[in-house]
């Protein structure tokens, strides 16, 4: 079960995600934007600051081709959570039905032409739903996790056989994800 508690904490992290899992632009990389989003006592900070590092030694429009090449070009490299399991079977339009209904649960109103498992946007949700004060929440975001877990997972994997800069973001967001897991008392 997700501790909700431990993942509002993290909101901060999750816009940085967003913002660096859509196209780049310039202001995505200002210096403050890291250290606001991922202290150093955040799980993911050390894959953040290899990430941010390895970003910065290119130039914005290095970044920008950097980007399209691996989004928009490899199919292995997809941002729709939902494609590596489902691809275009009927079970993945049940699972973007399900995942819009939560969001809009939560208020967010979907923007016009994105499904609804696109990472940047999921990010996005979990950055701007206002979810503290409800009880649901965990049994709520059960779905939305598993969905994120899958797809970072094979995303990763994919970005790693081609040692692409952004494996470190998405490794950062899975340890992220991985400290919001509540732990279960052990029966010893």
């Amino acid at each position: 079960m997700i501790d909700v508690i431990k993942l509002y904490d993290y909101k901060p992290a999750f816009g940085f995600a967003a913002q660096h899992l859509t196209y780049p632009d310039k202001l995505d990389f200002h210096p403050d934007f890291l250290e606001e989003s991922f202290p150093a006592d955040h799980p993911a900070a050390a894959h953040l600051r290899t990430y941010w590092d390895e970003m910065h030694t290119r130039s914005l429009d290095d970044i920008r081709e950097l980007y399209t090449e691996t989004f928009d070009f490899q199919k292995n490299c997809t941002l729709y959570m939902t494609y590596f399991k489902f691809e275009d079977a009927k079970e993945r339009g049940q699972m973007l039905v399900r995942l819009k209904v939560l969001y809009e649960m939560f208020g967010l109103e979907m923007p016009e032409g994105e499904l609804p498992d696109f990472l940047p946007l999921m990010c996005e949700f979990l950055y701007a739903a206002e979810w503290r004060d409800d009880p649901n929440a965990p049994e709520n975001f059960r779905l939305l996790m598993a969905v994120l877990e899958d797809g970072t997972y094979h995303l990763l994997r994919s970005l790693e056989a081609l040692g692409n800069p952004y494996a470190h973001l998405i490794r950062g967001l899975r340890e992220t994800f991985k400290a919001c897991l509540e732990r279960e008392a052990s029966g010893l």
